[in-house]
């Protein structure tokens, strides 16, 4: 499909991408008043000179009255001390309030990003997305407070002076009026390409941030793999295409300020070269012709500045229209508008009827097809079977990452889609293969599982979860701050922390996802024995590749090609001589070769 009208369509939009900051922006009216009140007093101030100059030239020189010139400066004197206050005073509300209103977008916007489903993640890039949070609103500072004030400011000017110059002379006036269109019209166009290409520069910005949040992410790999040349080239081709986008938009601008300063100044010439005949001829006092003249340069000023003004507008506008998509993005899971409520006290049932699924991202490929399952409360039943098989799947469903494309998900009896997710996963501990270590002191991370948690619940957490001993061997014990992605602790180390967290959020449904596959004997015998613990009175659901983790399971499900094709205990299924039967006999080879 072509880009092109939706390209045209963005041309068009010109800076009503901007219109959005301003609920923002009335949250705090008191400033904007202040902002505008001290805007007003200096613009008028300074639209007082050329009439205070032009009555000195007129009175004071031809009368030589030297009290008149004395009295005159003294009065600018004061009206320059006005407007130092009030340019002040109008520079501390505007940049308060770009500090204020960015710091409120990136807050919404990252909030808004925590609340967006799986399947936008699926394919959004993170670096991308720190981009938006970054360097775009960055961009949108400035254009919140200083851009913005200014462009108000010179506004006022050019429509001040622009009345100061018709009561001077309306004839030298009309030339200026007729010449103004003639500028303003081009630097509206060339806004528009600034725009655009501006757009594109923050594109390529969070291009590149994206592949450079990607390679160090994984910097141990691709250190591994000796491959840091390689990626440090692709990063500066990133770069590079960053720059050359950055140095189109910045030609554009220059290209335009050029335009704007040649014409407006142009045309000042022009009118002081009509003044000065018409001063020579007598049809003009010199006090006019220079009070003209004066408001003549602040308009054209006002307009020059204004032309650049335009400039920064637009890009800040390109970059208001990105983070308008993003917070445009609707998540696929969301609670109903009238959602059912659990009922009270949880049980912890979990139901699965006829559910299929496909990834939205494959959604020609069904990758769980019309499974049930029914777990009692208080049963352990474990998910068994090659890898994508649909296990992992069936944790998605059930936290309600995704809806299936038929069939129902139950929890405690209520279909998931009815329910507000964040009462359903309420509901639900998690004990992930990959466990999240954030950088954050341990009581911290482990916490996460509830954050109202007292210090001494999360100590007793830990000390189930068989944490303790480790954890106070660290250097400030609790409060150790742990590397980012937990780095600092062994693998074991950091299940037996997520199996803390999961303690403390004390939920009826346990979901443990392979949690000691990738662990030594030793780590696996502690990280079993605290698991064990954890599964007492509640819901679990495991996935194991595994087998021994799992003998004790009350159920074991096997999955094949997105199906249950087996079910049973351990004994059952080993005798049933079946798919199971043949995985057992690869882990535990000989033994249960005579137990078949």
């Amino acid at each position: 499909m072509s880009t092109e009208p939706i390209k045209e369509d963005r041309d068009r939009i010109g800076l009503r991408p901007l219109a959005r900051l301003w609920p923002y922006v009335m949250q705090y009216k008191g400033h904007l008043v202040g902002a505008l009140f001290f805007l007003a007093i200096a613009a008028a101030t300074t639209l007082s000179l050329p009439l205070a100059v032009g009555s000195m030239v007129d009175n004071g020189f031809s009368n030589a009255d030297s009290a008149f010139v004395s009295n005159y400066f003294y009065a600018l004197f004061a009206i320059a001390a006005l407007l130092a206050i009030s340019s002040s005073m109008r520079y501390y509300f505007v940049i308060w309030l770009g500090e204020r209103v960015v710091a409120d977008l990136r807050r919404d916007v990252f909030a808004h990003i925590t609340k967006l489903s799986a399947t936008f993640f699926d394919t959004a890039k993170t670096g991308e997305l720190v981009s938006r949070l970054t360097a775009d609103t960055t961009q949108i500072k400035s254009a919140a407070g200083a851009t913005a004030s200014m462009a108000l400011r010179n506004v006022v000017l050019i429509i001040g002076a622009i009345a100061g110059m018709i009561y001077t002379s309306p004839g030298l006036s009309l030339i200026v009026l007729v010449a103004i269109p003639i500028i303003v019209l081009p630097i509206f166009a060339f806004g528009r390409n600034v725009r655009r290409k501006s757009r594109y520069a923050q594109d390529t910005l969070a291009d590149a941030t994206a592949y450079a949040s990607e390679s160090i992410s994984s910097v141990k790999t691709l250190q591994a793999f000796t491959n840091e040349h390689l990626v440090s080239t692709k990063f500066a081709g990133a770069v590079e295409r960053s720059f050359e986008a950055a140095r189109s938009s910045i030609a554009a601008r220059a290209l335009l300020t050029a335009f704007a300063i040649f014409m407006i100044f142009s045309s000042v010439v022009a009118v002081l070269w009509i003044g000065a005949d018409a001063v020579l001829k007598g049809t003009m006092s010199p006090g006019d012709l220079g009070t003209f003249l004066l408001f003549s340069v602040m308009a054209a000023g006002a307009l020059g500045a204004l032309s650049e003004v335009w400039g920064e507008l637009s890009q800040a506008a390109g970059a208001a229209e990105r983070l308008s998509e993003l917070l445009a993005t609707k998540p696929d899971i969301a609670s109903p508008d009238n959602p059912v409520s659990l009922p009270e006290p949880a049980t912890g049932s979990v139901t699965l009827d006829n559910v299929s699924f496909a990834y939205p991202t494959r959604a020609d490929q069904s990758i769980v097809q019309d499974v049930s399952i029914a777990v009692s409360p208080g049963e352990t039943v474990a998910l068994v079977g090659a890898s994508g098989s649909g296990k992992s799947t069936i944790f998605n469903l059930i936290l309600r990452y995704y809806d299936p494309s038929s069939g129902a998900v139950l929890v405690d009896g209520v279909e998931s889609v009815k329910a507000d997710p964040a009462d359903l996963r309420n509901r639900i501990a998690l004990v992930p293969q990959d466990t999240t270590i954030f950088a954050m002191s341990a009581m911290d991370n482990i916490r996460f599982g509830s954050p109202e948690a007292s210090e001494s619940e999360v100590i007793e957490a830990a000390t189930l979860a068989l944490a303790h001993d480790f954890i106070s061997d660290l250097k400030d014990g609790y409060n150790t701050i742990i590397g980012e992605r937990g780095i600092t602790l062994s693998g074991g180390q950091r299940q037996r922390m997520a199996i803390a967290r999961a303690i403390l959020k004390n939920a009826p449904i346990l979901l443990l996802d392979e949690a000691t596959s990738a662990l030594d004997a030793e780590s696996e015998k502690l990280v079993q024995k605290a698991l064990d613990g954890l599964m007492q009175g509640r819901t679990t659901i495991v996935i194991a590749h595994r087998l021994a983790t799992i003998l004790k399971a009350d159920r074991i499900l096997v999955m094949d090609k997105g199906q249950i094709v087996e079910q049973g205990t351990h004994d059952q299924l080993v005798a049933q001589n079946g798919l199971y039967a043949r995985l057992a006999k690869l882990q535990f080879d000989t033994e249960f070769e005579s137990v078949a």
